[in-house]
């Protein structure tokens, strides 16, 4: 698969998801408050679709350095479970 094949294949959702988790927020809350205002999910249910946004290689194909910055963060925090 192409990366035009890759990148068509993430819904608007998806790329609203790594988008914001490519920013950087000034403090506490700030990222849940985004996320309900911004992409009208509640924390808990964009938690749930970026964990599996990470496992999709459609994902890695748009955003390779998002995805596996991510992909490093869960893996420690899995490890350290």
């Amino acid at each position: 698969m192409d990366e035009d094949t890759a990148e068509q294949g993430l819904g608007r959702r998806e790329r609203d998801i790594l988008a914001l988790e490519r920013r950087s927020f000034p403090g506490p809350g700030a990222k849940e408050r985004a996320v309900r205002e911004e992409l009208g999910l509640a924390p808990v249910r964009y938690f749930q679709l970026l964990n599996a946004l990470l496992d999709d290689p459609r994902a890695l194909a748009h955003d390779p350095v998002t995805v596996n910055r991510l992909r490093r963060v869960r893996d420690r925090r899995r490890a350290e479970r």
